[in-house]
């Protein structure tokens, strides 16, 4: 797989009847390995690394938007349960557009995540939501939950 803009890590990789397969840690089973798939187990990766709870990162969970069945990528979640920060995750041949942050926004419509996230494993870009004035400000660096020790 291709070189990331991410820290290396060490992910579990196995090959079955010519596929290569990549071990999710939060889901506990290997899923096909794709490029998409490669950038959102890498970035999951990273997030462990830097101590976010496994027990509070959801990936791939459903949710409706427009009253389409969609899934999120990525989601961090508060101590208490409630929405932190959505990552939508492209392939690294995937160029982040407005369309992709169209995506996520839509996504985040229903999840009222205080921030959001695009990557393709090569560019990252993150932004804070302001609800109040339907407004957001884009950030220099990935916003952390709060229990996180910087």
């Amino acid at each position: 797989m291709q070189e990331l803009n991410l820290p290396k890590s060490k992910v579990r990789l196995e090959e079955k009847n010519g596929k290569q397969y990549i071990f999710d840690p939060i889901r506990k089973k290997m899923l096909q390995l794709t490029p998409e798939e490669w950038v959102r187990q890498q970035f999951l990766q990273m997030l462990l690394s830097m101590g976010v709870s496994k027990g509070l990162v959801g990936i791939e969970s459903g949710l409706k938007v427009n009253k389409k069945a969609k899934r999120s990528d990525l989601l961090l979640y508060d101590r208490n349960g409630q929405p932190y920060l959505l990552i939508e995750c492209k392939a690294p041949s995937v160029k982040l557009t407005d369309e992709t942050f169209k995506q996520v926004a839509a996504y985040n419509a229903t999840l009222k995540a205080p921030f959001i996230g695009i990557t393709n494993g090569l560019q990252h870009y993150f932004c804070e939501i302001n609800f109040e004035t339907s407004s957001y400000q884009f950030l220099k660096e990935l916003p952390l939950p709060p229990y996180i020790k910087k």
